[in-house]
């Protein structure tokens, strides 16, 4: 019976040995304490049913508003450009049409006049093939961005940095990619044979 006794101290000084030894060469991660009494606390600290201490909060007042000394003199709020009344805000659908009513009404005695609201057939008739074609051209304008009339989408830039001083810049691609690859194909034949473009003999 003796020997179960020293057998069982025996056990418990050689645990609390290991434990007191992993606790002093084991890392802290910045505290005082290892990760497995830190774990242990923690442990302790959930199923404890006492209630916790808590540590008041040490609240500054907050200071005084700063006003100048003279609140006349002030500046003004600097006005916000987010609205309709800027002139650079895109037209409403709404809008778009009320104006065009409106144009339509001051040109009812001109006979050469058509209003854009006007559909595609009108009494009866289709368009001509020239008014197809004005149309289509038309329609390929917007598409492209070759307008600065007005600005038609919201993602459409300034009216200012649309003016061009040759209308044809705005429709000039440049050299096609077809040139540029026929021209490259000929380089590279050219490259590497001792011979320039303009050598036809040996």
């Amino acid at each position: 019976m003796n020997d179960k006794y020293r057998v069982a101290g025996t056990f418990i000084v050689l645990s609390a040995v290991a434990l007191s030894a992993s606790s002093c060469m084991g890392p802290t991660y910045g505290t005082d304490k290892t990760a497995s009494v830190q774990l242990i606390d923690d442990l302790g600290d959930a199923i404890s049913i006492a209630p916790k201490k808590t540590t008041a909060l040490a609240y500054q007042p907050r200071g005084a508003l700063v006003k100048p000394a003279d609140d006349k003199t002030l500046v003004a709020p600097e006005k916000n450009i987010a609205t309709s009344d800027n002139p650079q805000w895109v037209e409403s659908p709404e809008q778009a049409r009320a104006r065009l009513k409106a144009e339509a009404d001051e040109n009812a005695d001109n006979g050469s006049y058509r209003s854009p609201l006007a559909v595609s057939v009108t009494e009866g008739k289709a368009l001509s093939p020239e008014q197809q074609r004005l149309a289509y051209r038309e329609a390929r304008k917007i598409q492209d961005g070759r307008y600065s009339d007005r600005r038609r989408f919201m993602s459409d830039p300034p009216l200012d940095y649309r003016k061009v001083d040759d209308p044809a810049k705005l429709t000039d691609l440049g050299e096609s990619e077809a040139a540029k690859e026929k021209r490259r194909k000929a380089d590279a034949a050219i490259a590497g044979s001792g011979h320039k473009w303009y050598q036809i003999w040996e």
